[in-house]
């Protein structure tokens, strides 16, 4: 059976429908992943689970060593990876608790360390990242929100920004303008980094609140908590019923 991962991140420190087996403390030549690997079993199938912020939730967006979490995954020999995370929503569908499937990102973070192929014993390498999501990836999370009975929105444009501040009114104008449907922070460099991995990736975005300007008033934590407590019970349900399908 491929070896499936999943990322969790804000929400998502852990699943508590996981049958924990064993635990991987690993080092990698980029340095300590977010936490330890937790190796256990979801539906009588057996996945990797990785809090992305840590356990418990610390590390802020622009400080995840990402090249570090991936690498870790790849040595376990993960072939396949969902990534789930809190997002804001730009688009009138994109409601607070809502589910996304993104298709496409846009990279507003920087200074991040976002490729494996930046030292002298790499050749120079361009990977091809026309779609940075996987597309069988995503058919089946789609048929499992289908199976499932869960409303989602099958596509979406995922727009990555540093953090931890949220956004202001002109810079979700400005994305939504580029296209934008999500905001989030933690996209990237991850999907770039399972791409140069030859990992499989793809992303379940739940909507834990409207993006700057989208409604009345100051966002919330208490909103956001809120709304993230509804979203999460669907996504277990969501990757319960994903692993039922391989």
């Amino acid at each position: 059976m491929t070896q499936l991962a999943i990322i969790g991140g804000t929400g998502l420190t852990q699943i508590s429908e996981l049958t924990v087996i064993r635990q991987h403390t690993i080092d990698t030549p980029y340095g300590s992943p977010s936490a330890d690997f937790i190796v256990g079993e979801l539906n009588q199938k057996e996945v990797i689970f990785l809090a992305r912020h840590g356990n418990p939730h610390k590390l802020p967006p622009h400080k995840i060593n990402y090249r570090a979490n991936l690498w870790g995954l790849k040595q376990l020999g993960v072939e396949q990876i969902i990534a789930v995370a809190a997002v804001g929503g730009i688009s009138q569908t994109m409601i607070p608790s809502h589910i996304a499937i993104p298709d496409q990102i846009i990279d507003y973070t920087s200074g991040r360390l976002h490729t494996f192929f930046e030292d002298n014993d790499y050749p120079v390498t361009h990977i091809d990242f026309t779609y940075p999501y996987n597309p069988a990836l995503r058919a089946r999370l789609m048929m499992a929100a289908a199976k499932a009975n869960l409303s989602i929105t099958p596509f979406g444009t995922y727009g990555c920004t540093q953090g931890p501040r949220l956004e202001t009114v002109a810079e979700i104008k400005r994305m939504e303008n580029d296209g934008c449907h999500l905001v989030g922070m933690t996209g990237m460099p991850e999907a770039a980094l399972a791409k140069e991995l030859k990992m499989d990736y793809a992303a379940i975005s739940v909507v834990a609140n409207w993006a700057a300007g989208k409604t009345a008033g100051e966002i919330t934590m208490t909103d956001i908590e809120h709304n993230l407590q509804a979203g999460m019970a669907n996504i277990t349900h969501l990757l319960k019923t994903f692993i039922s399908l391989e």
